[in-house]
């Protein structure tokens, strides 16, 4: 049989496609960009005229998904793990409404967090909405759950979280394709009304109805061949892995286990071969890659003796990814590792791109800002974030998407002055405009530079939804036109970007300084296709 050399994103895209997708929906987001950027280059996409668009961002992508499954279409949502906090609200609801088509919610995670702000595992938010979960040890694996996923879906009549991780979505292996499904026919849910109408009458019954629905999940993982009970001679210890820890562990004992070992990667937990294990073994040994979400649980029903090994008693350590070293030491063995930095290799954080417009920006606004005490710079998520570190060290904080414009009005509010927001064109129409809005509500005294580089940069250059409308976008929302001041981020408009930020600067009210030039990446390759 064929085997395709893919990914872990692309074999979850392909999945989708051969499934009978209809409809991807997502903000790019490391490490699960790849996923919607394949579907987008997809020949049989195009042809099935499968919509795969870019969202503004992971709530409107979560809601658009959730409208293609009432439909009847099956829907897949993607993001990296951060964005389900910005999808939570319709997340958690749409495990109590259900869906009528089927749909699957890739949270790609990021432990040690390689290009994110914390490395939350969102297995938490799989069991706190209480719907099935699928976490692949392999791209083999996470093909398959994908592409039977989605019959899973709407089998039990709620959405599926299948959960990655940056190793898994970024490294690749041979999968073997399955047949290619037809989409689903359109038809809306006869029960819609009392299913996706959440007022508090009807949202009571739903809950109840999931609540009833838990023993019907817990079947379907018991009987998943997803999870897996492995003998082994020595009953001293037993290991319980999830996810990809199962191929650290499996790297441990290239001839076979030497002990118990139970690999879950269908969620809620399989609870008979999670009590098979426990009867047979003096101690457990739980290997995820994640927070301690299995081993929580353990403790949590068991209700026995028994001793608990992992991330909770130091076993393994508490924050960052597994290695096959650390398993290894968990286990006890002696181990020399494979997977230490040499020490002769000098660790290069990134840095702007040299030709970036950035740097302009960031120059010119640190000089205008040297003449003011007190002044406090609050940087967003993107390229721009780079500003933190030298030569320009030009900002003072970045906690998530859009944060820049609510925490400089916030500080704003307190009395810092000035109080200057940096965030970029994708940033701003993601999550920035409500905040200006409040800004505009109530005339704060704040300059924000949302500085354009036409594109979604940091991801790897795709489209952003505000190219060539932030400045209607900004005099919609209230902001004076006046005080919407667009500049060309060049050394030979130095000195006139440096007037325009002191002069808003010097304003008593809401202004905007649009810096806007081309990412020099998006430029660069556009000039060699051109050459073609």
């Amino acid at each position: 049989m064929e085997k395709h050399l893919f990914l872990g994103d692309e074999a979850v895209a392909q999945a989708a496609i051969d499934a009978g997708l209809s409809g991807v929906y997502a903000y790019p987001g490391t490490p699960s960009t790849e996923i919607t950027e394949f579907i987008q280059g997809s020949a049989v996409a195009k042809e099935r005229g499968i919509h795969c668009r870019w969202s503004t961002n992971e709530k409107t992508a979560m809601e658009a998904a959730l409208g293609m499954s009432y439909a009847g279409k099956r829907a897949l949502c993607c993001m990296k793990h951060v964005g389900l906090n910005v999808a939570a609200d319709c997340f958690m609801n749409a495990a109590m409404s259900g869906v009528n088509g089927g749909m699957i919610i890739i949270t790609a995670d990021d432990p040690s967090m390689h290009s994110s702000q914390n490395e939350q595992d969102n297995r938490m938010y799989g069991n706190f909405a209480m719907i099935p979960m699928l976490e692949p040890a392999s791209q083999q694996e996470a093909y398959d759950m994908v592409y039977d996923g989605f019959e899973l879906s709407e089998k039990l009549g709620y959405p599926v979280l299948v959960r990655i991780t940056t190793r898994m979505a970024h490294s690749r292996a041979g999968v073997v394709r399955r047949e290619q499904k037809v989409e689903n026919k359109m038809h809306t849910p006869e029960d819609g009304r009392q299913r996706f109408i959440l007022l508090p009458a009807l949202a009571r019954k739903r809950f109840k109805t999931l609540i009833a629905a838990q023993d019907t999940f817990t079947a379907s993982s018991e009987a998943s061949p997803y999870n897996a009970y492995f003998d082994g001679p020595n009953k001293e210890l037993g290991i319980i892995t999830t996810g990809i820890a199962f191929n650290y562990l499996s790297e441990n004992y290239p001839d076979g286990f030497e002990h118990p070992v139970l690999k879950i990667s269908q969620y809620p937990l399989p609870r008979k071969m999670v009590e098979k294990i426990v009867r047979e073994c003096k101690e457990i040994l739980v290997l995820e890659e994640g927070y301690p979400v299995v081993e929580e649980q353990l403790k949590g029903f068991l209700g026995i003796g028994i001793q608990v090994h992992g991330r909770l008693d130091g076993t393994l350590q508490r924050d960052g990814e597994l290695t096959p070293d650390a398993v290894g030491k968990a286990l006890g063995k002696r181990i020399e590792s494979y997977y230490a930095t040499p020490e002769v290799v000098e660790q290069r954080p990134p840095a702007l791109c040299q030709g970036c417009g950035h740097r302009d920006m960031y120059e010119a606004l640190n000089e205008v800002l040297a003449g003011y005490k007190g002044a406090k710079v609050f940087g967003d998520i993107g390229c721009y974030t780079l500003g933190a570190l030298p030569p320009f060290r030009a900002i003072d904080t970045c906690i998530d998407m859009g944060a820049s414009i609510t925490m400089a009005k916030g500080a704003s509010d307190a009395g810092v002055y000035p109080a200057v927001s940096v965030i970029g064109d994708s940033t701003f129409t993601h999550s920035g405009m409500t905040g200006l809005l409040d800004c505009v509500n109530e005339n704060t005294n704040i300059t924000i530079v949302i500085s354009d580089n036409e594109t979604t940069a940091m991801t790897g250059g795709q489209d952003s939804a505000g190219t060539g409308r932030i400045e209607s976008i900004c005099a919609g929302i209230g902001v004076d036109p006046a005080h919407i001041r667009v500049m060309v981020p060049l050394k030979k408009n130095y000195d006139e970007m440096k007037a325009i930020i002191r002069e808003e600067i010097e304003y008593k009210g809401v202004s905007v300084l649009i810096p806007r030039r081309e990412c020099i990446q998006t430029l660069t390759r556009k000039k060699k296709a051109s050459r073609k």
